[in-house]
């Protein structure tokens, strides 16, 4: 019985190993990879202004969409009834409109003609403050990149190991079976008593 026993630790044991193989406890494991942006941002600030620009993949010939987020610089405070207006040194022909959302968010749309890098020379005006800035780095035709897939953990039980388990359990089984069976009292046996005749006179 106790070597039984010793077979189904041996099997689960094996089992345990087999399902953290490939991991990495040490103090150099990496983390998850995290998940991939939803758009690109550019920055610019003054000694007036602070702004960022937010937009999704851009395509050339297509309408674009930008995001502009405008805050005074000493005090972070949104600019809002703000005059911006958006110029590319790459080509001065481009015309883009600026519309206000809401307090410090505007929203600027025109269109790219060609998927390359672009810039934006960006003028605010807002009651006695005036400012350009220098937006570069505007990436049309580029995509998001993609986060990397982190790795499938392997199956904690295979199908080998659980078809050992299954045959050490019949075994074992087998074998109590034997075991009860051997101890089992063996009911007494009987000598039959011999018969005896009388002759008769």
């Amino acid at each position: 019985m106790k070597q039984l026993v010793m077979l189904l630790l041996g099997l689960l044991l094996a089992g345990n190993a087999h399902a953290h193989g490939g991991e990495d406890h040490g103090a150099g494991a990496q983390a998850a990879t995290p998940a991939g942006a939803t758009s690109f941002s550019v920055a610019a600030l003054s000694e007036q202004f602070e702004v960022l620009l937010r937009y999704e993949p851009l395509t050339a010939g297509q309408p674009a969409d930008l995001r502009l987020f405008v805050s005074d610089y000493a005090t972070n405070a949104p600019i809002k009834g703000a005059k911006l207006t958006l110029t590319n040194p790459e080509d001065a022909t481009l015309k883009w409109a600026v519309i206000e959302q809401e307090p410090g968010m505007y929203l600027a749309e025109g269109e790219f003609p060609v998927n390359k890098p672009y810039s934006f020379a960006l003028n605010i005006i807002a009651g006695e403050k005036a400012d350009l800035l220098l937006l570069e780095g505007i990436k049309v035709g580029e995509k998001l990149p993609v986060a990397a897939t982190p790795p499938t953990a392997p199956s904690v039980f295979s199908w080998k190991i659980l078809l050992a388990l299954v045959g050490a359990f019949a075994l074992g089984m087998a074998l109590t079976a034997l075991l009860l069976w051997r101890r089992r009292p063996q009911p007494p046996v009987s000598t039959p008593t011999p018969l005896v005749y009388e002759k008769q006179a």
